[in-house]
């Protein structure tokens, strides 16, 4: 990138004043590319040591935008209120060479994307999802707006860390910021469509049925329809979605996490974020919510559990809510209180395509693996062989015979900051029992041959993140490096590289994977489940091959794996010579 083609940044405190400050002392070229050309602007008032609250804009007249957010704005919204009366508030106005109103649109999207995965961006406003479709200088914009975030980081690196530390945050990956894939777009559309059309002719309890396996973009998709809901209910040329009464839920302790979080810094209403179950006891079937988004509905429970005295979490679900959007993948239910047959499935997908309320997302894309690694996966996990381990220039996949080693060298890529999120993960083939006051002294251990490490959430939190636990998800907490993870830890999460312990519980015998019962700690997927009629059966067989699909689908970047099993560890062996 030439001299000429760089971004040029200035900033100034978010006032009267500030805004002559920028007239009197930009020079030259800046003049026109801050003052006369399309800009994208950043106003961020510090409100503690490490908390921000920021807006994201854009405008082709820096001016006389600034103008209106200091004397029309503060009388309508008490974000800007807020901003322009701190004596802290500071603007940052970003200019290129190549900016037009598309490409600051996008560029104005990706950096809601990024800065709502800063952990220390704790409000972010902006009340539009500006997405564009292609124009003249759309395969700039990645190349553009990294040099503008480099430079940004040069202003303030609490605000704009390095971009690696950014994408590895669970909050940017579950943001709804991101640029959606034609496939994405179109279940989007057709999901508000239906509900549009729901809400509009006042019919009810219609289920939208998404499909899709580990990283096919689920996530993504019900955290974009969430936050796209909640703007058209602010938006008054929308009446259909006026003052909807809208809702996210999700059967994950650490998936409700990061979207709670992701509400509070967008301003959206983080109680309607929860589990199941408090939905279900806050809502009577009498008094219908108009729309419930479910993400990891194949970890809703289908029998009676604790606090839960339904019978079937999803059916209770749909008494009480106009339209539900549940995004499922039979492959990644785990327990036998989520059990469910596919005969079931198999209704209720019927069902939902008899309405046209059918959607299957098909692309893959957390792995950057070739369709044969894809494929080696989906026989080892599904058909249950090991054929050869394909080459693969972009998936770094490797079998190992220590698992020491194997630890070593996910912390390295750990401690390397352009591989950046690693961590050992691991069946559940130890004991480990959650102790009722939280983190306490002596651990459950993983323990093969020389390694021995705790399970997950037992090492005390980092100095530097006491008092984050409720806000970081279980991989960003810096101390797990030193732990490992299981499926409850990491199901719905990215990794860059994963470190997976196959336990006792899968074994290689008579040319198949097969899974044994017997060797798994997992009591809840082990133990008896009654059927719809009455019939108590086992159902380990499919859930324990869920477990071990869910683990080795965690790493973008690579995968290592090491099995307790000496056969099937020799299999894996054979398999990955070239």
């Amino acid at each position: 990138m030439t001299k000429a083609e760089r971004p040029v940044i200035t900033e100034t405190e978010f006032s009267q004043r500030g805004l002559t400050d920028i007239k009197k002392n930009v020079r030259g070229s800046q003049v026109e590319l801050l003052l006369e050309y399309p800009t994208v602007y950043i106003v961020y008032n510090q409100e503690g040591s490490h908390d921000y609250q920021v807006y994201v804009g854009e405008t082709n007249d820096i001016e006389r935008r600034t103008r209106q957010h200091l004397e029309d704005d503060v009388w309508k919204r008490t974000d800007w209120k807020y901003l322009a009366e701190s004596t802290e508030s500071q603007m940052l106005v970003i200019g290129h060479p190549h900016f037009n109103k598309s490409l600051t649109l996008d560029i104005e999207n990706q950096m809601m994307l990024y800065l709502s995965g800063v952990e220390d961006v704790k409000k972010l406003n902006n009340r539009r999802e500006n997405q564009q479709n292609k124009y003249y200088t759309a395969n700039e914009k990645d190349r553009i707006f990294s040099t503008i975030w480099q430079k940004l980081h040069e202003f303030n690196a609490d605000l704009f860390p390095t971009e690696k530390i950014v994408r590895d945050s669970s909050l940017f990956k579950a943001s709804p910021f991101h640029t959606l894939t034609d496939e994405q777009t179109n279940a989007r559309e057709l999901i508000l469509r239906r509900i549009t059309m729901v809400l509009h002719t006042q019919q009810g309890h219609q289920l939208i049925w998404v499909k899709g396996e580990a990283g096919s973009g689920k996530t993504v998709l019900l955290s974009t329809l969430f936050y796209q809901l909640d703007q058209l209910g602010k938006d008054l040329n929308y009446t259909d979605f006026n003052m909807a009464n809208n809702y996210l839920l999700v059967n994950h302790d650490e998936q409700v996490k990061v979207y709670k979080n992701i509400a509070e810094k967008l301003g959206l209403e983080s109680t309607k974020v929860s589990k199941p179950t408090t939905f279900i006891t806050h809502h009577s079937p009498q008094e219908s919510v108009d729309v419930v988004l479910i993400d990891e509905a194949h970890l809703l429970w289908t029998q009676g559990k604790q606090s839960y005295r339904g019978h079937n979490q999803l059916q209770d679900i749909l008494e009480r809510a106009k339209v539900v959007v549940a995004v499922f993948d039979q492959h990644q239910i785990l327990k036998t209180e989520e059990y469910i047959t596919s005969e079931n499935i198999n209704k209720l997908e019927h069902q939902a395509e008899q309405q046209g309320n059918l959607i299957e997302l098909k692309n893959q894309l957390r792995m950057n693996a070739n369709e044969k690694t894809r494929e080696w996966l989906y026989n080892l996990t599904e058909q249950r062989i090991v054929s050869k381990i394909p080459t693969d220039l972009n998936y770094d996949l490797r079998i190992f015979e220590d698992p020491v080693a194997m630890y070593e060298a996910i912390k390295t890529k750990a401690e390397n900051e352009d591989h950046g999120l690693s961590r050992m993960l691991a069946t559940f083939d130890w004991p480990f029992k959650r102790k009722k006051n939280g983190r306490s002294k002596g651990c459950y251990m993983v323990t093969v041959g020389k390694l021995s490490l705790p399970w997950n959430l037992q090492l005390p939190l980092a100095e530097d993140q006491k008092g984050q636990s409720k806000r970081l998800a279980w991989a960003e907490q810096r101390q797990t490096i030193g732990e490992v993870g299981s499926t409850y830890t990491v199901q719905g999460f990215d990794l860059n590289y994963s470190g997976v312990i196959i336990g006792p519980s899968v074994k290689y015998r008579n040319g198949k994977v097969i899974f044994d019962p017997t060797a798994s700690q997992n009591r809840n997927a082990i133990r008896k489940r009654t059927l719809d009629n009455d019939q108590r059966v086992y159902v380990s067989d499919e859930l324990l091959s869920n477990e071990l699909n869910v683990l080795l689908t965690r790493g973008v970047n690579g995968l290592y794996i090491y099995a307790v099993d000496d056969e099937l560890r020799r299999v894996l062996r054979d398999a990955n010579k070239k």
